[in-house]
């Protein structure tokens, strides 16, 4: 844990609460810092079999730290080499959310902007809040959102998520849902509780199926139709060998509860 990324484990499910609400739990260097060390942790520990990122605060993530970003133009390259390395880290931390075996639920309450909405975006499903909102307002500053548009693009279809990036418009929880930013959306006094429940079924799940299955899903969508079958055909045929799907298959036949040793 530190003090502005908090940390706790309930049941397999491991909840990171983004704890900088006085920055608007900017994507500060530290704030990177501690996601990457954080799903690092995560994509390593066989007791953690789903991930939760919330936040304190009403503001989920305003995205980069503009403070730190100004003051990185005092340098005498104008900031180019900051700003090389803040955005290569950045983007590290969005792949690693990607490449993390165990499933990533983001759980909105508030505004998510700019790398913040990256993030939101970065995970595998996300769970709003009425009250939640999402924007990619660069070119309002004269800055497109070139980076949160990898991860925008590839949750939203083409013309709304050139809509966003054009406009920089605020985009509320209700029609974030109906384009596909988000999985779900609820009261914001039940938040928690419809994140939770969904990580709670994703949990009794077997750890190797998801684990398969996500990695698969990533790979898969940026193949061509006929490549895309033959590694899913290939995948499909190892996890049919795999422990858990003979458990999983003859549970079912049993008409029992299957029991998963996660490989």
């Amino acid at each position: 844990m530190t003090d502005i990324l908090h940390t706790e484990t309930e049941d397999g499910i491991l909840r990171l609460t983004l704890s900088d609400p006085a920055r608007r739990n900017a994507l500060s260097e530290a704030m990177l810092d501690a996601l990457g060390a954080a799903f690092e942790r995560a994509a390593d520990d066989p007791a953690v079999r789903v991930v939760v990122l919330a936040a304190e605060g009403p503001t989920f993530c305003a995205g980069h730290d503009l403070k730190e970003l100004t003051a990185a133009r005092d340098a005498p390259d104008d900031g180019r080499s900051y700003f090389a390395d803040l955005m290569a880290r950045c983007a590290a931390v969005m792949q690693a959310i990607v490449a993390c075996p165990k499933p990533v639920i983001a759980e909105v309450a508030g505004v998510a902007t700019a790398a913040g909405c990256q993030l939101v975006a970065s995970c595998d499903l996300a769970v709003a809040a009425e009250t939640a909102r999402f924007s990619t307002p660069g070119v309002h500053i004269g800055l497109f959102c070139s980076t949160p548009m990898v991860a925008l693009s590839r949750n939203v279809a083409a013309k709304h998520a050139m809509e966003m990036l054009l406009t920089g418009d605020m985009v509320p929880a209700s029609r974030s849902e109906r384009i596909g930013l988000v999985n779900r959306v609820t009261t914001p006094g039940t938040l928690r509780d419809e994140t939770m429940a969904l990580a709670h079924e994703i949990a009794s799940k077997s750890a190797m199926s998801l684990a398969t299955g996500k990695a698969a899903f990533y790979r898969q969508r940026e193949m061509p139709l006929s490549e895309a079958y033959h590694f899913a055909s290939e995948i499909m045929v190892e996890n049919m060998l795999a422990q858990d799907a003979r458990e999983g298959i003859g549970a079912f036949v049993a008409k029992r509860a299957p029991r998963w040793q996660d490989r």
